[in-house]
C-alpha cells in the first residue's frame, strides 16, 4: 500500500513540474522576436548559389562582431524560392534575380519593406586551369574542341536565363544547344567544368574570381541585369535580426566582400 501511495505522489510531483514549465531535456521556446542587442540567434539565410563564396565569408563577419550565427542553405533561387511558399522557417532569402523577391511580395509572403537590392552579377567563361582551349569571346563556344557547355538550368536559375539571353543575343543559342549541359545551379554548373566533365561552364564571375582556374568576362550588354535582392519572408522565426543581417551584408563590412567577388554594387555601374 505504501508503494502505491508513493508512485502516487512522484507522478503528481512530475505533473506539478510539467505545469511549472520545467523539463530536463528541452528548454522552452521563446516566442517574442529578440531584441536587436540579443546573442546567440542561428540565422537560417537561403541564398542564391552564387553567394556560395561570398556570404560565408560576410557571416564570418556577422558572428565575430554579434555573437550570433548563420545557417547558409545555398541553391537555384526558383527552388529556394517554391520552399518559402510551402512555408519553410528562413529568415532571409537573397535571391539572384530580383523578379524572385517581387514576386514573393505580391504573394503576401515578404515584409516588403524589407525588400533591398545588394548586387548585380556577371557571368564568366570559366575553364580548368589545365585546359588548352583558348576562349576570349563567348563565340568561341562554336570552336570544334569545345563539345560541351554547362550552364545553369533556366527554367529556375536566373544565372542560366542570363546565359541563354548571352547566347541569342550573340547568335549563337541554336548552334550551341546540342552541346548544352544543364547544372542545378550556378555552382552546380562550375563543377562540372571543375571536374573535367564539360570544356568550359558559363559561370557567376563571384565564383570565378577567388579561385584557380581561367576565365573571360562576358559583356553585360549581352544579357538583362542580374539584379540580385534579399528581403526578410514572413516565415522567418528571427525577423528582426535577419533585418541586422541584411542591414550587414549592404553595410560598410558586407559592401567591400561583395565588391571583391566581383558583384556591382548599388549605385554602381559594371566596367564592361
Amino acid at each position: 500500500m505504501m508503494k502505491k501511495w508513493r508512485w502516487f505522489l512522484v507522478l503528481a510531483l512530475v505533473g506539478l513540474l510539467a505545469a511549472c514549465g520545467v523539463s530536463s531535456s528541452q528548454a522552452p521556446t521563446p516566442v517574442a522576436s529578440p531584441a536587436p542587442t540579443t546573442n546567440g540567434i542561428t540565422l537560417t539565410v537561403s541564398a542564391a548559389a552564387d553567394l556560395n563564396d561570398v556570404f560565408p565569408a560576410i557571416g564570418k563577419l556577422w558572428e565575430q562582431e554579434t555573437g550570433n550565427k548563420v545557417t547558409f542553405n545555398l541553391g537555384s533561387t526558383g527552388q529556394l524560392a517554391q520552399q518559402i511558399e510551402r512555408g519553410a522557417p528562413v529568415d532571409l532569402f537573397a535571391a539572384a534575380n530580383k523578379k524572385f523577391i517581387e514576386a514573393l511580395d505580391k504573394e503576401g509572403l515578404i515584409f516588403s519593406e524589407t525588400k533591398a537590392l545588394y548586387g548585380v552579377g556577371r557571368l564568366t567563361l570559366w575553364q580548368r586551369d589545365s585546359s588548352t582551349l583558348e576562349l576570349k569571346d563567348i563565340k568561341d563556344l562554336t570552336k570544334p574542341a569545345v563539345k560541351r557547355v554547362a550552364i545553369a538550368n533556366p527554367n529556375h536559375a536566373p544565372y542560366g536565363v542570363a546565359a541563354q539571353e548571352a547566347l541569342q543575343a550573340a547568335g549563337l543559342w541554336d548552334e550551341i544547344q546540342p552541346k548544352l549541359i544543364l547544372g542545378e545551379n550556378i555552382k552546380q554548373t562550375q563543377q562540372y567544368a571543375e571536374t573535367g566533365n564539360v570544356e568550359v561552364a558559363i559561370a557567376a564571375l563571384s565564383l570565378s574570381v577567388e579561385k584557380p582556374g581561367k576565365w573571360t568576362l562576358i559583356p553585360a550588354t549581352l544579357h538583362k541585369p542580374l539584379e540580385q535582392m534579399l528581403a526578410v519572408p514572413k516565415s522567418a522565426p528571427h525577423p528582426e535580426v535577419a533585418k541586422q543581417f541584411a542591414a550587414f551584408i549592404n553595410g560598410e563590412k558586407g559592401r567591400p566582400l561583395m565588391r571583391k567577388y566581383g558583384f556591382v554594387l548599388p549605385g554602381e555601374k559594371a566596367v564592361l
